[in-house]
């Protein structure tokens, strides 16, 4: 299991003493609702559209990766002070479990007939690429705003169902591009696990040589059966992930090659999959339906 690093304990003692425990409100007088991830982010934006209601503090900044994010004593105070504390769970924020006991997990209500699981029965926490689970977990966003505070209710009820509705449209979009590859080309490889969901929904095969989490080492033999397999599928493209190291898709390259044969290495500027984290504000996939439609864009054009 991850342990939290020792300075980020130590941090969280002094601060307790220090009675840095008790929660304060912004600046601005208004509330702080603290996330740890750009998906949560997002989802309060969505609920919170047009209210002025708090402000909204993350965490994990973009393009950083959740499973191996090494917390600060800075992000400790932001989570102690936190009038609400929004988290992802299923052991997404690898390193920094410990501290948010206090908060509300999004993965809270999800059946565990809707997840999937590896090896000894961890869950896999990348639940964003099944849209029902998704919006089970915005709903969830939406009860907690709701629930503290409750004089902008109304108008939270109404972006979650605003947003349900774009949501549905955005899950037609992807049926229709995976439609746009043959079934036998239907393979996306990447560096870790991520994409289980997209696979298991919407009838595609994942593949990567790292598990669901980027915290773990990938052996050689795992690296020589994904070559063996992009040979005999003739696969055309293999995709590099924005918070993962992209070395291993090279080495893949260079062994299809070294082989006689020829693999696309996917991941150029504006071109990497993002999978553990939204994109940088202003940047294409900065919100979910972008990010989403991204991915699935950058699939369907290598593949077909």
């Amino acid at each position: 299991m991850n342990k939290i690093h020792p300075f980020f304990i130590l941090a969280a003692s002094l601060m307790l003493l220090m009675g840095c425990s008790e929660a304060e409100s912004s600046e601005d007088g208004r509330p702080d609702v603290v996330v740890t991830t750009t998906f949560i982010y997002d989802m309060v934006q969505v609920i919170s559209e047009d209210t002025d209601a708090f402000d909204t503090s993350l965490v994990i900044p973009a393009g950083e990766d959740p499973h191996i994010y090494q917390p600060k004593a800075s992000d400790l105070k932001l989570i102690l002070e936190a009038d609400t504390l929004i988290y992802q769970g299923l052991n997404f924020e690898g390193r920094m479990v410990d501290v948010l006991d206090e908060g509300v997990s999004v993965t809270k209500n999800f059946s565990e007939d809707k997840l999937m699981f590896e090896g000894e029965g961890e869950a896999d926490p990348h639940f964003w690429f099944d849209i029902d689970l998704y919006k089970s977990a915005t709903n969830t966003v939406y009860e907690t705003l709701a629930a503290a505070y409750p004089e902008h209710s109304e108008a939270f009820l109404l972006n979650r169902d605003a947003y349900f509705e774009e949501l549905d449209a955005l899950d037609s979009y992807v049926r229709e591009c995976i439609e746009e590859i043959a079934p036998s080309s239907r393979l996306v490889i990447t560096p870790h696990d991520a994409f289980g969901y997209l696979a298991s929904n919407y009838d595609l095969e994942v593949h990567a040589p790292q598990g669901i989490s980027t915290d773990s080492e990938v052996s050689n033999s795992t690296i020589e059966e994904t070559a063996n397999l992009i040979m005999s599928r003739d696969i055309k493209a293999i995709f590099v992930e924005t918070t993962t190291n992209p070395d291993q898709m090279r080495r893949l390259q260079e062994i299809i090659h070294s082989r006689g044969g020829a693999v696309e290495v996917v991941g150029s500027e504006g071109e990497a999959l993002l999978s553990d984290s939204l994109a940088q504000e202003g940047d294409s996939g900065d919100t979910y339906i972008s990010m989403f439609r991204h991915n699935i864009d950058t699939i369907t054009e290598h593949l077909k």
